[in-house]
């Protein structure tokens, strides 16, 4: 291992993919080793990952830190590895163990161990989890786990012979996404909602293609959202920092999102002068004047279509692919025509018939006459061989969405 590197496990999310793609856009020398119990993203890197890194990806669940380096060991060092990692507790220690690949016979054994591992050395000990399931990322929070001065958790995945062992540094919170997501004072249930957590993976590829085109460092980036609904993804630009451009065709959407724009700045104390937001009612076919503000990036979700209570026909199907398909090559040429120089994360919907799959046919060749060409961040190919984007789905959704990155042809 270089110097310097700190190796990782990160818990994928229910798009292994896109969270491979989201980890390698905001970690430039990510470098990957590999995918253990095709759940858990091994990967090296020089920066030291914490709860403040995880709290702004949307794709992944937890991550671990490895506490062994290059060592070979065994489950029986477990116990002094996390008798080691609690040394800093006072009083009674909470204690978890993640056990991946491990039976459940030898598991229990485990956490017996470690309970009469801690006892011997006086240390008291309660555990959270157990061998058939571990603890859930919001228990590792109650239960102050992350903390190294209250509890600790092992994270040990077994892979054919090898050991992976790791302390859990970083674990979603659940609670902070329920609060944005149905907490906030507007939700209109009538349109696709964009899931907080998937706003998050938009706005970090879109770092990500900044970072591509310019120096630019994600705090003083500009995002503009030119079918910004009731305000998903400008939620979630205030929270990190980013200054905020929002319009939409709908005077009702725009309403909303300035309502939750400010009950956002109200909950997480963002104040104007640090964080600014405009908000206005704009078709997105039509030209932007942003002149006084030119934003770095556009992030963005257009239209999935009408909303689906049952599995579309084929036919169906053809006629919203006809409507997107325009939507989409009316909204980049006009982009291409009033911020010519500025790249484009949107997603765009893919249908399910009963026997296939149907995403847009004509996309790839309006992206190219409209002047741009699509890009990947490292690690990951594209959901299709002809397709350079990737495809958020979950397994009951009629309409999934294909992620595009654009950039400006030169």
């Amino acid at each position: 291992m270089l110097s310097g590197m700190h190796t990782y496990a990160a818990l994928l999310g229910n798009n292994p993919t896109i969270s491979t793609a989201e980890l390698s856009a905001l970690l430039p020398d990510l470098e990957k080793k590999a995918l253990l119990s095709n759940q858990f993203l091994t990967f090296e890197t020089n920066e030291e990952l914490t709860q403040d890194f995880l709290n702004r990806l949307g794709g992944t669940i937890l991550i671990a830190k490895r506490i062994t380096g290059n060592s070979v060991v065994t489950l029986n060092d477990v116990p002094a590895l996390l008798a080691a990692e609690l040394a800093s507790v006072k009083g009674k220690a909470t204690f978890s163990l993640r056990l991946v690949g491990i039976p459940p016979r030898e598991g229990k054994e485990l956490f017996r161990a470690c309970k009469n591992g801690l006892k011997k050395k006086g240390v008291p000990s309660r555990y959270v989890g157990n061998e058939r399931e571990a603890a859930k990322p919001i228990v590792l929070h109650d239960e102050g786990l992350l903390d190294p001065k209250k509890g600790c958790e092992l994270t040990i995945i077994r892979e054919k012979h090898d050991l992976w062992i790791g302390r859990t540094v970083a674990a979603q919170n659940v609670k902070a996404y329920t609060l944005r997501d149905i907490g906030k004072p507007v939700r209109d249930t009538t349109v696709g909602l964009l899931p907080p957590k998937l706003a998050q993976i938009l706005l970090n590829f879109g770092q990500y293609l900044v970072t591509q085109s310019s120096k630019l460092k994600a705090q003083s980036s500009t995002v503009f959202d030119p079918f910004c609904g009731t305000g998903v993804i400008p939620i979630e630009c205030l929270i990190r920092g980013n200054t905020v451009l929002a319009s939409d065709v709908s005077l009702k959407a725009v309403n909303g999102c300035e309502k939750n724009i400010e009950w956002t700045r109200k909950t997480y104390k963002i104040l104007k002068k640090d964080t600014a937001s405009t908000v206005w009612k704009q078709d997105a076919m039509k030209p932007f004047d942003l002149s006084k503000t030119i934003p770095d990036v556009i992030v963005t979700e257009g239209s999935l279509g009408p909303s689906l209570s049952d599995r579309p026909t084929v036919k169906d199907i053809e006629k919203y692919m006809r409507d997107s398909d325009d939507l989409a090559a009316g909204f980049l040429q006009n982009c291409r025509a009033s911020l010519p120089g500025t790249p484009i994360v949107m997603t765009i919907p893919v249908w399910y018939a009963q026997k296939k799959m149907m995403p847009l046919k004509k996309i790839a060749t309006t992206i190219t006459e409209c002047g741009y060409r699509t890009v990947m961040p490292p690690h990951v190919s594209g959901w299709l061989p002809d397709r350079l984007s990737l495809l958020y789905r979950r397994n009951d959704q009629f309409v999934g969405r294909e992620i595009v990155l654009l950039m400006p042809s030169k």
